[in-house]
């Protein structure tokens, strides 16, 4: 490494991310490897994640290590034990946890703060595009504090534009494996992509429709960004469920993209309803709300030894972390707006499994034009500094703030006090538009699907 003490890899989801830091942890800690060069004491090494299911998978991918070596901390050990642990070798934690600790004189007081900053010898960060080097991101006060480490970032996405900060923070790369190289390489599974459309993608609300709830603008056009989440069609959504339920191997694991939670919540029924299995647990949700029992769902899920659940419903929280090797399809029922997502998305699927050629992608929502894109799979590419102060980004003239997000107005426009009907700032009296299609209409729904076969790079194989 050169002496260098911030570290980034590069490597497509499923190509070993969580092993290399594995390899490299077991080696400093036999060799006794530690800042301090204390020839007898082993390593304290801190492996930093965003999300409970990385740092836990994390956790038992390290089990060949001796049990009393490994240290899950969790906040409620902490408030159990008045103190953060420090008896141990290798510490696994998410860094809402760190942030997290009741404040000392009316001031923050974050559990990281109890340990020394010079505490941990190596810090390894997962998924570390994920807000991990920003300026303004609670993760870099942490590795600020930090900053005597070694600091390891590992990240799937080597897109700049959207990853400066991580870039300007850890530095170039000192290893780069793609996507691409991982299919060709053998490593990771292919894909084939079917492209649905259908006659309801949009839709201009008419009379002879029922409207059950809400409000409508009449002779608006709503689109895929505007379904589920401020109108609802649910015959379109049952059509959408029976067309992929029809196409795929019902005794193969799915996961399902959906727009929000509520919109997850639904399509899992539709599935249950459509089904040809007998298990009720055959579809399950797990989503940010569904707590424990989502976790669980998505352990038996993960286990390929078990058959149910067989398809998930999610919105957010699977886009990563999922590591379910027999995952043999993907469906996008809402927009994928980055393409760092649509890569992390791509990666449930590509982790080989015996017996898996490839997976399938069923896209309803368009997500397939990211394979046009000349980043889908480039290597990172140097942005263009500012020929006057030679920054990037520009630091020349100061961006104003950003539009509030609820009024969408800067400076922000919205009331101060609480809705006197709902009590709630903002207004949630305005409810989502719910919509019956008159008799018949569901019936002349049509569709058009597409397949096709992509290369590694993104372009569409011939026939």
């Amino acid at each position: 490494m050169g002496g260098r003490e911030r570290i980034l890899l590069t490597l497509a989801t499923g190509t070993g991310k969580t092993f290399i830091a594995f390899q490299i942890a077991w080696k400093l800690f036999y060799s006794r490897w530690n800042l301090s060069r204390e020839p007898y004491r082993r390593p304290r090494i801190l492996f930093l994640a965003d999300r409970n299911i990385l740092a836990n998978q994390a956790f038992n991918a390290f089990s060949p290590f001796p049990e009393d070596a490994l240290v899950r901390i969790e906040p409620e050990d902490i408030r159990k034990k008045g103190k953060v642990p420090k008896n141990g070798s290798l510490f696994f934690t998410i860094f809402q946890t760190f942030m997290s600790g009741p404040p000392k004189d009316g001031k923050e007081s974050p559990y990281f703060g109890e340990y020394p900053p010079d505490f941990f010898d190596f810090i390894v960060i997962d998924e570390c595009h994920r807000g991990g080097a920003n300026n303004e991101s609670n993760w870099r006060g942490i590795l600020d504090y930090f900053a005597p480490a070694v600091q390891l970032g590992l990240t799937a996405t080597p897109k700049r534009k959207d990853n400066v900060d991580t870039y300007a923070y850890f530095g170039e790369p000192v290893y780069i494996y793609s996507l691409k190289d991982g299919i060709n390489d053998g490593f990771l599974t292919p894909f084939r992509v079917k492209q649905i459309s259908t006659t309801l993608d949009e839709y201009v609300y008419t009379p002879d429709d029922k409207l059950i709830e809400g409000e409508v603008e009449t002779g608006k056009l709503y689109t895929e960004t505007n379904f589920n989440k401020i109108i609802e069609i649910k015959e379109r959504e049952a059509h959408r469920v029976k067309l992929f339920m029809d196409q795929i191997n019902q005794r193969e694991k799915t996961l399902v993209f959906c727009a929000t939670q509520d919109h997850a919540l639904a399509v899992r029924d539709l599935v249950n309803q459509m089904k040809a299995s007998k298990d009720p647990n055959y579809c399950q949700r797990v989503t940010a709300n569904d707590g424990a029992l989502g976790e669980q769902h998505l352990r038996d899920f993960q286990d390929n030894e078990k058959t149910i659940p067989t398809i998930l419903t999610t919105s957010q929280k699977l886009s990563t972390g999922v590591d379910a090797r027999n995952i043999r399809n993907i469906v996008l029922m809402r927009p994928i707006n980055s393409m760092i997502e649509f890569k992390q998305i791509i990666g449930r699927g590509t982790r080989l499994y015996d017996g898996k050629d490839y997976f399938t992608i069923y896209d309803f929502v368009k997500a397939h034009h990211h394979f046009s894109d000349p980043e889908w799979d480039g290597e990172p590419i140097e942005p263009e500094t500012c020929s006057n102060c030679g920054c990037y980004p520009c630091i020349c003239i100061k961006e104003p703030p950003p539009p509030c997000l609820l009024c969408g107005m800067q400076p922000c426009e919205c009331p101060k006090e609480p809705c006197s009907k709902c009590g709630k700032r903002p207004c949630i009296c305005k409810k989502k538009a719910k919509v019956k299609l008159a008799d018949g209409k569901e019936r002349t729904i049509q569709h058009m699907m597409m397949t096709s076969f992509w290369h590694p790079d993104g372009t569409p194989m011939s026939a």
